[in-house]
């Protein structure tokens, strides 16, 4: 792994291993929309690390009205919480995630959060981990509705840290995350294979490690 003067993280999947309740609450608003859920496969391919207008827009067969996208959007993070809270054995940072905060914060090295959520979600995040411990959630990135997808996201995160992106780590778990990463000038992604899909993401362009907790990892 390069050596990197920043550090930039996805959220979910990531720092916290959320798929099922994205799952659940997901295959809530696919039902009242397409009569259907939808399954992990999905999940990985057309939703994760993608802004909530965009996978509404989707569920609708690519065209949605505003007021709709808006009322699904946050219908399904209402439902999503819910899961998170009801399920209190999962409800916590990945292994490791936080000695890993210590480590860049004793190091000086500045980070921050690229995330697909809006921003009662963050909240609910920065609340529920007190990640305000380590990062101050003015810095944090999330989906305000005025990026088009996490390319822009990483960029501007990587501008509240103040460093250039391509001395920045970036840390994602799925292929959009890390496709969208390259194509913003990181050439130095790790992913955390929350998917159980080391060999694939490995292959891809950027990846410099996969892991699967941040255990050890410095």
């Amino acid at each position: 792994m390069k050596r990197y003067k920043g550090v930039i993280f996805d959220f979910n999947g990531t720092l916290f291993f959320d798929n099922p309740k994205h799952i659940l609450a997901w295959s809530k608003i696919s039902q009242d929309i397409r009569h259907h859920g939808i399954d992990e496969e999905e999940l990985h391919v057309h939703i994760n690390g993608v802004p909530n207008n965009k996978v509404v827009e989707y569920m609708f067969g690519g065209t949605c009205d505003p007021s709709k996208t808006e009322k699904y959007s946050q219908l399904k993070e209402e439902y999503y919480r819910q899961f998170c809270k009801e399920d209190q054995a999962t409800f916590h940072l990945v292994n490791g995630a936080e000695t890993y905060f210590d480590y860049l914060k004793e190091s000086n090295i500045p980070f921050t959060i690229a995330s697909a959520s809006i921003k009662p979600n963050i909240d609910f995040f920065v609340e529920s981990f007190h990640l305000d411990k380590w990062i101050e959630p003015s810095m944090i990135v999330y989906d305000d509705g005025s990026y088009e997808n996490k390319v822009a996201m990483f960029i501007k995160a990587a501008n509240n840290i103040g460093v250039d992106i391509q001395d920045c780590l970036i840390i994602e778990d799925s292929a959009s995350g890390i496709s969208n990463a390259y194509k913003a000038g990181c050439h130095n992604i790790v992913v955390v294979d929350s998917a159980n899909k080391k060999e694939e993401y490995e292959k891809l362009p950027g990846v410099t490690q996969v892991i699967d907790s941040f255990e050890n990892f410095k």
